[in-house]
């Protein structure tokens, strides 16, 4: 599956989920882990393991499946290695402490909203 296709779908699985300020973005330039960082909020621990479950879901329907999952226990993080995309879910307090948007935007100009939810 091409990354962008790939990112479109962890989108919409996530977007499905009501997955809360829903951020993609291109890292192709500043690393060679990944190409795509998509990041989006949940609510509780448990919204956050029904949004990476459902990533996982939907990848694994095109015959993609996770390098890697962190934090599917119960955590107030989770990250999903589908290898060209990493996906982060946290909590808003995580995420507002960890700040990843600025941490991989070039001043944010490229963190773009993923979808109409947020």
């Amino acid at each position: 599956m091409e990354t962008e296709a790939l990112a479109d779908l962890v989108v919409d699985a996530l977007d499905d989920l009501k997955g809360l300020d829903i951020r993609r973005i291109d890292v192709r330039d500043r690393t060679t882990v990944t190409d795509i960082m998509i990041i989006a909020s949940g609510t509780s621990e448990r919204h956050i393991r029904s949004l990476g479950d459902r990533v996982i879901d939907r990848a694994g329907e095109q015959g993609v499946k996770p390098i890697g999952v962190e934090g599917a226990d119960g955590s107030d993080w989770m990250l999903i290695d589908l290898g060209d995309i990493v996906v982060h879910v946290m909590l808003p307090e995580k995420r507002e402490f960890y700040n990843l948007e600025k941490l991989w935007s070039l001043a944010g100009r490229d963190a773009n909203r993923g979808s109409g939810t947020g």
